[in-house]
Protein backbone atom coordinates (compact mmCIF):
# COMPACT_ATOMS: atom_id res chain seq x y z
CA UNK A 1 0.00 0.00 0.00
CA UNK A 2 1.02 3.62 -0.67
CA UNK A 3 2.22 5.28 2.42
CA UNK A 4 0.00 8.16 3.28
CA UNK A 5 2.15 11.44 3.96
CA UNK A 6 1.78 12.52 7.57
CA UNK A 7 -0.17 15.65 8.47
CA UNK A 8 2.61 17.54 9.84
CA UNK A 9 6.79 16.63 9.67
CA UNK A 10 7.71 18.19 12.76
CA UNK A 11 8.47 14.56 13.94
CA UNK A 12 11.32 14.61 11.01
CA UNK A 13 14.46 15.64 12.98
CA UNK A 14 16.35 17.26 9.57
CA UNK A 15 13.25 19.58 9.00
CA UNK A 16 12.83 20.31 12.43
CA UNK A 17 16.12 21.41 13.00
CA UNK A 18 16.54 23.65 9.76
CA UNK A 19 13.02 25.62 11.09
CA UNK A 20 14.93 26.03 13.94
CA UNK A 21 18.01 27.25 12.68
CA UNK A 22 16.41 29.16 10.42
CA UNK A 23 14.06 31.08 12.93
CA UNK A 24 17.60 31.62 14.96
CA UNK A 25 19.30 33.12 12.26
CA UNK A 26 16.07 35.67 11.34
CA UNK A 27 15.42 36.62 15.19
CA UNK A 28 18.88 37.45 16.67
CA UNK A 29 20.26 39.62 19.43
CA UNK A 30 19.21 43.41 19.84
CA UNK A 31 22.54 44.35 18.53
CA UNK A 32 21.45 43.19 15.14
CA UNK A 33 21.15 46.97 13.00
CA UNK A 34 18.15 44.79 11.55
CA UNK A 35 16.11 44.64 14.79
CA UNK A 36 16.52 48.26 15.73
CA UNK A 37 15.43 49.19 11.97
CA UNK A 38 12.53 47.26 12.19
CA UNK A 39 11.45 48.98 15.46
CA UNK A 40 11.80 52.54 13.90
CA UNK A 41 9.90 50.90 10.93
CA UNK A 42 6.99 50.02 13.63
CA UNK A 43 7.16 53.06 15.59
CA UNK A 44 6.97 55.34 11.60
CA UNK A 45 4.13 52.97 10.79
CA UNK A 46 0.11 54.68 11.25
CA UNK A 47 -2.15 52.23 10.73
CA UNK A 48 -4.80 50.40 12.95
CA UNK A 49 -2.57 50.06 16.13
CA UNK A 50 -2.40 53.67 16.08
CA UNK A 51 -6.22 54.03 16.37
CA UNK A 52 -6.23 52.25 19.63
CA UNK A 53 -3.90 55.03 21.33
CA UNK A 54 -5.37 57.10 23.70
CA UNK A 55 -5.58 60.64 23.47
CA UNK A 56 -3.33 62.37 25.28
CA UNK A 57 -4.70 64.86 28.13
CA UNK A 58 -2.89 68.20 26.85
CA UNK A 59 -0.73 68.16 23.44
CA UNK A 60 2.63 69.76 23.92
CA UNK A 61 1.70 73.56 23.58
CA UNK A 62 -0.95 73.19 26.43
CA UNK A 63 1.62 71.52 28.39
CA UNK A 64 3.84 74.10 28.08
CA UNK A 65 1.02 76.59 28.99
CA UNK A 66 0.39 75.02 31.89
CA UNK A 67 3.65 74.32 32.94
CA UNK A 68 4.05 78.29 32.64
CA UNK A 69 0.83 79.39 34.30
CA UNK A 70 0.93 80.90 38.08
CA UNK A 71 -2.34 79.98 38.13
CA UNK A 72 -1.26 75.91 37.91
CA UNK A 73 0.38 76.63 41.48
CA UNK A 74 -2.48 78.54 42.74
CA UNK A 75 -5.00 75.36 41.72
CA UNK A 76 -1.95 73.08 43.20
CA UNK A 77 -2.84 75.31 46.86
CA UNK A 78 -6.65 75.41 46.98
CA UNK A 79 -7.24 71.96 45.62
CA UNK A 80 -5.64 70.26 49.17
CA UNK A 81 -6.82 73.44 51.44
CA UNK A 82 -10.60 73.14 50.01
CA UNK A 83 -9.83 69.49 50.59
CA UNK A 84 -8.91 69.75 54.10
CA UNK A 85 -11.99 72.34 54.99
CA UNK A 86 -14.37 70.02 53.67
CA UNK A 87 -12.82 67.30 55.92
CA UNK A 88 -13.33 69.16 58.86
CA UNK A 89 -16.48 70.57 57.88
CA UNK A 90 -17.79 67.44 56.95
CA UNK A 91 -16.88 66.32 60.42
CA UNK A 92 -19.09 68.99 62.12
CA UNK A 93 -21.90 68.37 59.64
CA UNK A 94 -21.74 64.73 60.89
CA UNK A 95 -21.57 65.67 64.61
CA UNK A 96 -24.65 68.43 64.45
CA UNK A 97 -26.90 65.92 62.63
CA UNK A 98 -25.79 62.73 65.53
CA UNK A 99 -25.93 65.21 68.60
CA UNK A 100 -28.28 68.53 67.64
CA UNK A 101 -25.03 70.37 68.81
CA UNK A 102 -22.99 72.83 67.01
CA UNK A 103 -25.00 74.09 64.32
CA UNK A 104 -23.48 77.15 64.03
CA UNK A 105 -19.99 76.45 64.45
CA UNK A 106 -21.20 73.45 60.90
CA UNK A 107 -22.55 76.19 59.56
CA UNK A 108 -19.21 78.44 59.90
CA UNK A 109 -17.18 75.54 58.29
CA UNK A 110 -19.62 75.18 55.46
CA UNK A 111 -19.65 79.33 54.20
CA UNK A 112 -15.66 78.87 54.93
CA UNK A 113 -15.43 75.31 52.19
CA UNK A 114 -18.37 77.41 49.94
CA UNK A 115 -16.13 80.63 49.88
CA UNK A 116 -13.01 78.27 49.23
CA UNK A 117 -15.05 76.92 46.46
CA UNK A 118 -15.81 80.02 44.80
CA UNK A 119 -12.35 80.97 44.72
CA UNK A 120 -11.28 77.55 43.68
CA UNK A 121 -14.12 77.48 40.58
CA UNK A 122 -13.08 81.34 39.94
CA UNK A 123 -8.99 81.00 39.66
CA UNK A 124 -9.95 77.32 37.52
CA UNK A 125 -11.30 78.84 34.87
CA UNK A 126 -8.94 81.43 34.55
CA UNK A 127 -6.43 78.79 34.84
CA UNK A 128 -8.76 76.37 31.54
CA UNK A 129 -8.62 79.96 30.06
CA UNK A 130 -5.29 79.86 30.12
CA UNK A 131 -4.15 76.68 28.85
CA UNK A 132 -7.26 75.73 27.03
CA UNK A 133 -8.05 78.82 25.20
CA UNK A 134 -11.80 78.55 27.52
CA UNK A 135 -13.16 79.54 30.46
CA UNK A 136 -15.12 76.23 30.65
CA UNK A 137 -15.95 73.05 29.25
CA UNK A 138 -12.36 72.39 27.75
CA UNK A 139 -12.54 69.01 26.05
CA UNK A 140 -9.60 67.37 28.04
CA UNK A 141 -12.15 68.93 31.42
CA UNK A 142 -15.24 68.50 30.01
CA UNK A 143 -17.26 66.16 32.52
CA UNK A 144 -15.33 67.27 35.43
CA UNK A 145 -16.60 71.23 34.74
CA UNK A 146 -20.07 69.76 34.26
CA UNK A 147 -20.09 68.44 37.48
CA UNK A 148 -18.48 71.24 38.85
CA UNK A 149 -21.39 73.43 38.17
CA UNK A 150 -23.67 70.81 39.84
CA UNK A 151 -21.45 71.33 43.03
CA UNK A 152 -21.49 74.87 42.66
CA UNK A 153 -25.28 74.65 42.35
CA UNK A 154 -25.02 72.41 45.80
CA UNK A 155 -23.68 75.10 47.57
CA UNK A 156 -25.22 77.81 46.19
CA UNK A 157 -28.68 76.57 46.85
CA UNK A 158 -27.38 75.89 50.22
CA UNK A 159 -26.48 79.89 50.80
CA UNK A 160 -29.79 80.82 50.20
CA UNK A 161 -31.37 78.35 52.29
CA UNK A 162 -29.25 79.99 54.82
CA UNK A 163 -29.98 83.08 53.84
CA UNK A 164 -33.76 82.91 53.41
CA UNK A 165 -34.07 80.90 57.10
CA UNK A 166 -35.47 78.13 54.76
CA UNK A 167 -36.31 75.12 56.17
CA UNK A 168 -34.87 73.48 59.66
CA UNK A 169 -31.16 73.37 60.84
CA UNK A 170 -31.69 69.73 60.17
CA UNK A 171 -32.93 70.18 56.87
CA UNK A 172 -29.97 72.58 56.13
CA UNK A 173 -27.31 70.17 56.97
CA UNK A 174 -28.82 67.31 54.51
CA UNK A 175 -28.40 69.18 52.10
CA UNK A 176 -24.79 70.24 52.81
CA UNK A 177 -24.50 66.49 52.72
CA UNK A 178 -25.89 66.26 49.42
CA UNK A 179 -23.26 69.24 48.37
CA UNK A 180 -20.29 67.65 49.53
CA UNK A 181 -21.21 64.27 48.34
CA UNK A 182 -21.15 65.36 44.82
CA UNK A 183 -17.41 67.34 45.93
CA UNK A 184 -16.44 64.11 46.57
CA UNK A 185 -17.31 62.67 43.23
CA UNK A 186 -16.26 65.83 41.42
CA UNK A 187 -12.60 65.75 43.58
CA UNK A 188 -12.56 61.84 42.68
CA UNK A 189 -12.66 62.97 38.73
CA UNK A 190 -10.01 65.68 39.23
CA UNK A 191 -7.47 63.34 41.24
CA UNK A 192 -7.94 61.05 38.02
CA UNK A 193 -7.28 63.69 35.63
CA UNK A 194 -3.86 64.27 37.82
CA UNK A 195 -2.97 60.68 37.49
CA UNK A 196 -3.84 60.59 33.66
CA UNK A 197 -1.21 63.73 33.59
CA UNK A 198 1.29 61.82 35.63
CA UNK A 199 1.20 58.70 32.78
CA UNK A 200 1.26 60.54 30.03
CA UNK A 201 4.13 62.51 31.44
CA UNK A 202 6.07 58.81 31.82
CA UNK A 203 4.84 57.78 28.83
CA UNK A 204 6.04 60.84 26.86
CA UNK A 205 9.62 60.73 28.44
CA UNK A 206 9.48 56.76 28.04
CA UNK A 207 8.74 57.01 24.33
CA UNK A 208 11.75 60.37 24.35
CA UNK A 209 14.50 57.62 25.69
CA UNK A 210 12.83 54.55 23.54
CA UNK A 211 13.34 57.45 20.33
CA UNK A 212 16.58 58.14 20.87
CA UNK A 213 17.72 54.64 21.91
CA UNK A 214 16.35 53.51 18.59
CA UNK A 215 18.46 55.93 16.63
Amino acid sequence: MPRVPEASHHSADVLSNNLYNCCCAQFTFVTDPAFWESVRFLCRTSGPRAELRVQPLYSPEEKRRRDETPWTTVQGVLAPLQFLAFLISLALVARCLVTGEGYWIATCSVVAKTLLLYTIMITGSIWERVVFGRYLFAPAFFWEDVFSILVLALHTAYLVVLIGHIGSPQQQMLLVLAAYASYAVNATQFLLKLRAARIQQHSDQSAQLFAEVAK
